[in-house]
């Protein structure tokens, strides 16, 4: 079972529930920054391999990740 990111249930929570235009922009907003980070998680994740084969640290690389996913709650 997959749950719905919080950027999402709040853009939905928001049209839902307040409407109007001030609330349709906060959603619409939202839904991009949430679209946006998962396509700069995935270009991360493809620098990642590149950076271990080459022998580079990829630490903070993993942190990153880990916080933007929730893994480290």
């Amino acid at each position: 079972m997959t749950t719905q990111p919080e950027a999402l249930r709040l853009a939905d929570a928001l049209t839902k529930h307040l409407g109007g235009n001030t609330a349709t922009q906060a959603a619409a907003e939202l839904r991009r920054l949430h679209e946006v980070n998962q396509e700069l998680l995935e270009a991360l994740k493809g620098f990642m391999a590149g950076a271990e084969a080459m022998g580079w640290s990829t630490e903070k690389a993993r942190a990153a990740i880990a916080k933007a996913t929730g893994e480290n709650k």
